[in-house]
């Protein structure tokens, strides 16, 4: 069983900057690759960035591409999303996931395996 922790949300302005943190148990983390996903009211959870195992390869959505950066450190068995130049529209719970099986990052919601519970993130203008 593997349980994910998010942390690191809060309250900020228009064009500041947060840093999440997701911990995870278990001895086999490097094996998973990680996605950050957000959901905000009414709308549908989406896809916000994405790790595999060595780091090596991440993809983002178009939305936040430029401005949030996702990064690993395995032997802290954690993964981050440094987020720059919030909008008030980047506001939401954000929720990472890990995907045992995937070769690629994946964008489906489906492929992933564990999620944590989310921190919310709220952005004022």
């Amino acid at each position: 069983q593997v349980q994910l922790v998010e942390s690191g949300g809060g309250s900020v302005q228009a064009g500041g900057s947060l840093r999440l943190s997701c911990a995870a148990s278990g001895r086999t983390f490097t094996r998973y690759a990680v996605g950050w996903f957000r959901q905000a009211p009414g709308k549908e959870r989406e896809f916000v960035a994405g790790i595999m195992r060595s780091g090596g390869s991440t993809d983002y959505a178009d939305s936040v591409k430029g401005r949030f950066t996702i990064s690993r450190d395995n032997a802290k068995n954690t993964v981050y999303l440094q987020m720059n130049s919030l909008k008030p529209e980047d506001t939401a719970v954000y929720y990472c996931a890990a995907d045992v099986l995937t070769s690629t990052v994946e964008r489906r919601r489906a492929a992933y395996d564990y999620w944590g519970q989310g921190t919310q993130v709220t952005v004022s203008s």
